[in-house]
């Protein structure tokens, strides 16, 4: 999209017909999308006329925002990644919206561009690590005031790399409530043991992996745990096709496909 399909706010109050502080009300409401570049706040052109269509409708997100975020997190311009997600929050997305239909979605667009050989393993690391930052600036956003309902220990075993699915469902339970216990990637099977012995009030233990050939080290950490603690260990990510698979490797059950599903499987041992 080129600059010229999008406008500042005090040209969309000029074409709109109101004052600046009423578009910047939309945006701040959820009624118009914007994206926020440096100290500027853009607006599609498309949007301004949906919004002054009479009986028009409030400006949601749009589907290619994943794809726009993915962009810039794969150009590794972390100021753009995040204007993208602040935008979606001033326009009344909330945190776990963001994971859900804005980061996932552009996580999995950038997987599959790099194995479709589009970009690079480079490009891929890069994209990761803008990633990372825009985690990290969005957990505190999750935090809830009082005593959490239970803990739950979660992470990668030996052999997989990636901790971001492990991170973002580690908010997502924070935002649920809960106390996650993050031992991000390539954690040893003795480590989630022995945070499982010395939890608080443990709800479960959550193994994820999205690399294949790793079922000998999820079955070892299964057995350590089983060993320290009777809780039950889920297991879920890409690379854990269904339930069925779930219990083959010794599991109490499978997380589902999504960080979502995860989090609601943690309240359906918790119900």
């Amino acid at each position: 999209m080129s600059a010229s399909d999008r406008v500042g706010l005090r040209e969309a109050a000029a074409r709109l017909g109101v004052h600046y502080m009423t578009v910047y009300h939309y945006v701040r409401t959820g009624r118009l999308a914007a994206e926020r570049e440096g100290a500027t706040w853009l607006v599609e052109r498309a949007d301004l006329e949906a919004l002054a269509t009479p009986g028009a409708h409030p400006v949601r997100e749009r589907p290619a925002r994943p794809g726009r975020l993915a962009e810039r997190m794969v150009r590794g311009d972390e100021a753009g990644a995040w204007s993208i997600v602040e935008g979606a929050m001033a326009s009344g997305t909330t945190p776990s919206a963001v994971y859900e239909e804005l980061l996932v979605p552009a996580l999995r667009h950038v997987g599959d561009r790099w194995e479709a050989g589009v970009i690079s393993v480079a490009d891929e690391h890069r994209a990761s690590v803008v990633a990372t930052r825009v985690i990290g600036r969005m957990g505190p956003r999750f935090a809830r005031r009082g005593r959490a309902r239970g803990s739950v220990v979660l992470g990668a075993p030996p052999g997989e790399s990636h901790s971001l699915p492990v991170a973002i469902v580690a908010d997502l339970l924070r935002a649920a409530h809960l106390e996650p216990i993050d031992l991000g990637a390539n954690a040893p099977a003795d480590s989630f043991a022995e945070m499982a012995a010395g939890a608080d009030r443990l709800v479960a233990v959550l193994i994820g992996v999205t690399a294949e050939g790793l079922e000998a080290a999820v079955r070892e950490t299964i057995g350590a745990v089983a060993r320290r603690v009777d809780a039950p260990v889920l297991v879920g990510g890409r690379a854990i096709r269904d339930r069925a698979h779930a219990l083959s490797l010794g599991a109490a059950g499978w997380t589902g496909p999504s960080a979502a599903s995860a989090v609601a499987a943690v309240e359906s041992l918790l119900a």
